[in-house]
């Protein structure tokens, strides 16, 4: 067993292999705080020679245990990996997939499991940290270490791996990945930081990597692992040559010609035929040579090989791009709001051969995402979705899942947008954004926060600023560096870096990098980030000739909210036994109601009649009850002899003594009333233990020659009285031993 730790903030942070998981062939326990992160790293003992692409596969899960938790649920344990298991294990992806040497086709996978989460230390920077201490002292070969940080800054000051609590307060947020001479993955947020602190933010987390790299390489030395040999599989000369003289000039003549992502790929089916012919002829003429090769799979690898040097030459060489641009030109950009009639805001973003059709709904409270992990169970009021069908690209594929990739992009775009997306108090609503992908040919995602930004704008979402944003490309060999602006598909597959940066005229709010290559400078960082911040802000110029400002009103098709008051000693009146009340609101007056621990009550309904029903309902509920006030009620109960009781408010009945229906007499209460009647009536009196006497002959016009003074005078009634003026009856005591609870208001009589 062997362990390696060092200090970092205060706390110990250390590396542990030779305790847990020692079948493995690499296995490393990260400890930081109480936070414990087990990771592994194994192989397969056979290689796949049919791939042309390497089989890795890393994961990252959190064990609902490590915090104390028992999962949510029917099944009560962890399931599909939520949104954050997927992003961390991306993270892990990342920064290790450039690393393995080329021509590594055993299927290789790096777990990380969650095993302790002490609520404040996050698990994913050290299950990056894990996963390559994990590979390099295991027999799979690695061009590490590496590690990765996060980066926080509060009141000015960098702080590497903080708290949850100190991520709260800061303005900045990044995940930084490198070696100890480059950085090779970058992705985070932040509120509008400038290009010169962004660099700052990466050079200061490069030292602290270079520390977390010296770290383990101590336990690499402690444990001297023996790597295992990695044969190259380098195809045939013979036949490198005969393709490269097939198709070598035909591509550099091609790619010189301004062409269309169609145009490019029926080419390269045309590149492929001449490849094919060559082959064949090569195999023919020396078949023993060949036997038993996938010469098929081959090809493919040398045609695109021979394409991206031509392509990479050409940029480097004459500063051209498949497209016809230079080096920071951008595509042309169209954009187009209101596009859908019936969504709350919408949005189409072309630029070049990219398209995002985005829209916006706004929801209510009980619209929010309930978000169960590691920490106590949250809601989130505002979510982005990016969808990326396969027609996009002009192809066939699965459909109806959401792919890693998806849940990546979306992330980017969300965290680019949701520094202005306003606050709770100003803003009431839940706030959903989707974007789905209509043409790809490049910064897809960059794309969908362009229309994000104007389809919020077009909802009426009251954000302060526009957001745009832009994927940069890299081209390096050997001294010879060109960045690009706007990268295309090809330029992005072909090229060494795909980095995305987001932001407004102020500053940026959101990144992601990923090379292909073992690294890059810093110095090569900063001219990319200025680059895009003229790229960017050339972008947002032209969506502010669209529209520069949120629309002032809401769609007509969107919930109006309204909010009121109660009383806290109200809450519980408003929603009734079992939300019995509440409920009964929602389901006569059409509105969804919320009601807050302070007495906040949230009234969303399309229509104005709908949410004046909601208030009147509530306001009748919390409204003190007046002797002399006119009430409108509804019928609930008829007694005969007795009278009616009558809901004058929701739960607040009142008896409508049989005395009180008309002047005249009445033999039966239902020659006036039956169950359900709606009839306005005067409150009379409040008896103490809150009965309630209800009179509809107050509201009537008195009889010609009717004499007030005289009916407090007037005996019984064969019919029945006011029992309140009358003696004992024997029908009295009948309704006494009943225990009728809701009677006239009498007082307790003695039983004969």
């Amino acid at each position: 067993m062997h362990t390696v730790k060092k200090t970092i903030n205060g706390k110990e942070l250390s590396l542990e292999t030779g305790r847990f998981a020692k079948l493995a062939a690499g296995s490393v326990m990260v400890r930081y705080g109480d936070t414990m992160v087990l990771v592994t790293a194994q192989s397969a003992a056979d290689a796949r020679p049919d791939i042309d692409f390497l089989p890795l596969t890393c994961e990252y899960r959190e064990k609902h245990a490590s915090s104390g938790k028992i999962p949510g649920g029917f099944f009560r344990r962890e399931g599909r990996p939520t949104t954050k298991e997927i992003l961390s294990s991306r993270l892990i992806d990342r920064p290790c997939r450039p690393l393995f040497p080329k021509g590594w086709k055993y299927e290789t996978q790096v777990i990380a499991t969650v095993y302790s989460y002490d609520m404040e230390n996050e698990a994913d920077t050290l299950a990056m940290l894990g996963a390559s201490a994990a590979l390099e002292i295991s027999d799979i070969p690695f061009k590490g270490p590496i590690a990765g940080v996060r980066v926080a800054r509060v009141n000015g000051e960098f702080i590497v791996n903080p708290t949850l609590s100190q991520m709260r307060e800061s303005d900045l947020e990044i995940m930084v990945a490198g070696s100890e001479k480059s950085i090779v993955m970058v992705e985070g947020a932040s509120h509008e930081i400038s290009e010169a602190d962004f660099v700052a933010a990466m050079e200061f987390a490069h030292n602290w990597i270079k520390e977390l790299v010296a770290l383990q390489r101590e336990l690499v030395a402690l444990v001297n692992p023996t790597k295992r040999e990695v044969v190259p599989s380098d195809p045939p000369q013979a036949l490198i040559d005969a393709i490269e003289a097939a198709i070598a000039e035909p591509i550099r003549k091609q790619i010189r010609i301004t062409s269309t992502k169609e145009e490019r790929g029926a080419f390269r089916g045309t590149v492929k035929e001449l490849a094919k012919a060559a082959v064949a002829a090569t195999v023919e003429a020396d078949p023993e040579t060949y036997a038993g090769i996938n010469v098929d799979k081959i090809m493919g690898g040398i045609v695109k090989g021979i394409e991206a040097r031509e392509m990479r030459e050409m940029i480097l060489s004459e500063g051209k791009r498949l497209d016809g641009r230079g080096t920071t030109d951008i595509r042309p950009i169209r954009c187009d709001v209101g596009v859908l009639p019936r969504p709350h805001g919408s949005a189409l973003f072309t630029r070049g051969e990219t398209q995002s059709l985005t829209t916006v709904t706004l929801g209510t409270k009980t619209d929010q995402q309930l978000v169960d992990g590691l920490l106590p169970t949250f809601e989130r009021r505002y979510m982005l979705h990016y969808n990326f069908p396969p027609f996009s690209t002009g192809e066939t594929g699965r459909f109806g899942f959401t792919s890693r990739r998806e849940t990546g992009h979306g992330d980017l775009a969300e965290r680019a947008l949701e520094p202005f997306i306003p606050s709770e108090v100003d803003f009431p609503y839940t706030v959903r954004v989707v974007s789905d992908i209509l043409e790809s040919n490049g910064s897809s995602s960059m794309a969908t926060v362009c229309a994000g930004s104007l389809a919020l704008f077009h909802a009426g979402v009251p954000m302060k600023k526009a957001v745009a944003g832009i994927a940069m490309g890299l081209i390096m060999e050997d001294n010879r560096v060109a960045v690009l602006s706007d990268i295309l598909g090809d330029e992005d597959f072909l090229g060494d870096m795909d980095f995305k940066v987001t932001g407004t005229f102020e500053g940026i709010t959101a990144c992601q990098m990923d090379i292909k290559i073992e690294g890059l400078s810093v110095d090569i960082m900063r001219t990319a980030l200025e680059q895009a911040r003229q790229g960017r802000l050339h972008i947002l110029g032209i969506m502010n000739e669209t529209m520069s400002a949120p629309n002032a009103e809401l769609s007509e098709y969107a919930p109006k909210l309204t909010t009121i008051q109660v009383p806290v000693e109200m809450i519980g009146a408003v929603i009734g036994s079992g939300g019995e009340t509440i409920r009964g609101i929602v389901k006569e007056s059409g509105a969804e109601v919320n009601i807050e621990d302070d007495g906040t009550v949230t009234i969303a309904a399309v229509n104005n009649e709908s949410a004046q029903k909601a208030i009147k309902m509530i306001e009748d509920i919390i409204r003190p009850l007046e002797e002399g006030a006119i009430y409108t009620g509804t019928v609930k109960e008829i007694r005969e002899g007795l009278g009616a009781f009558v809901e004058i408010a929701p739960k607040k009945q009142g008896l409508l003594h049989i005395s009180q229906l008309d002047y005249r007499h009445v033999e039966t209460v239902g020659e006036i009333l039956k169950v359900g009647d709606v009839l306005d009536v005067k409150l009379i009196e409040m008896a103490p233990g809150g009965k309630i006497r209800l009179s509809r002959k107050a509201l009537l016009t008195p009889p010609e020659g009717y004499d007030a003074s005289l009916e407090h005078r007037r005996g019984p009634r064969p019919g029945g009285g006011d029992r309140d003026r009358r003696g004992p009856r024997r029908d009295d005591r009948r309704d006494d031993r009943r225990g009728d609870s809701r009677g006239d208001n009498r007082g307790p009589r003695r039983r004969d």
